[in-house]
């Protein structure tokens, strides 16, 4: 068993993490970062929407930063999941799948979240791929062509009523929900389509088959995934936690500072809903707000 003590651990070393942990490398501070490879996008062959890196494998993106993160000479990477987290009187002791018992002043969670996707037969192979959940990150290259929404609840309208942006756009209700009149209304001045027949499964590419038989193409689908932590840290150290229609996230201020003292979280794992440039951005604040709380211990 290896005990040792730092300034700061992030437990998840994706984009936000990486972010914060940039932060404070720059500070020179002693920085852990705790890290299993399972970042959330890793289904997507290619990251849209963040600046400068438009258009790239996320892999790609990921790795770049990582072994940037992992020049500075005060940070120490440990490729491994965090078993337990617990407050001690100096600060956080973190159990790690290798074996590891290490300590730190301050923590940051940056572990992201799974997605609970839709019991549809043949979806779960295709996301990531041909079935998303993010306009802005795939919509474009959908060609301004057919789009499919896969209704879970009346959250679909959401997408339904934005997607004609980006195509021509069939609602497929799968018995989830029956829109309104007014509803019906707002979706049908936006040109969309709306297909009442359950949902058989996926096929092919994008083919929507329907209990009726008919298989109707489609050039990409969208879909709202229910999410939850992909870890149970935040829940072991107490942290309060927020409920949302797309699922549970971890409360933070503006600060990224978690109702745990010491404890900050950032990434999809402090937001509703998220996507690379977002957790960029939401780990330099965890990781300026984490050194700023080793400097000003009472601000």
């Amino acid at each position: 068993m290896n005990t040792e003590a730092f300034d700061a651990a992030i437990v998840g070393g994706s984009y936000a993490g990486v972010s914060a942990g940039l932060q404070l490398a720059r500070a020179r501070r002693r920085l852990l970062v705790i890290d299993a490879g399972q970042r959330r996008n890793r289904f997507a062959a290619h990251s849209h929407g963040f600046l400068g890196q438009d258009g790239r494998p996320p892999q790609d993106i990921a790795a770049e930063a990582q072994a940037q993160l992992r020049a500075y000479p005060t940070v120490r990477w440990v490729d491994a999941s965090v078993t337990n987290a617990a407050r001690t009187g100096k600060g956080f002791e973190l159990r790690t799948s290798s074996g590891d018992t290490l300590s730190a002043a301050r923590l940051v969670l940056a572990t992201g979240v799974e997605d609970q996707l839709p019991p549809i037969d043949g979806l779960a192979e295709r996301w990531g791929r041909a079935v998303f959940h993010c306009p802005y990150c795939h919509g474009y290259e959908l060609q301004q062509g057919r789009i499919g929404v896969l209704a879970r609840s009346e959250l679909a309208m959401h997408h339904a009523l934005m997607l004609p942006d980006w195509g021509q756009v069939t609602l497929f209700l799968d018995e989830a929900f029956t829109p309104s009149e007014e509803q019906g209304r707002e979706l049908n001045a936006r040109g969309v389509a709306i297909e009442r027949t359950p949902v058989r499964r996926l096929v092919e590419h994008a083919t929507v088959e329907l209990d009726d038989g008919r298989r109707l193409p489609m050039d990409g689908l969208f879909t709202m995934s229910w999410t939850r932590p992909a870890t149970p840290i935040a829940a072991q150290l107490g942290c309060a936690m927020e409920q949302s229609p797309m699922g549970e996230f971890v409360r933070t201020d503006a600060m990224k500072a978690t109702t745990v003292p010491g404890v900050f979280a950032c990434g999809d794992l402090a937001r509703a809903a998220g996507n690379v440039a977002l957790a960029v951005g939401d780990g330099a604040m965890a990781g300026a707000a984490t050194h700023r709380s080793l400097l000003f211990p009472q601000g």
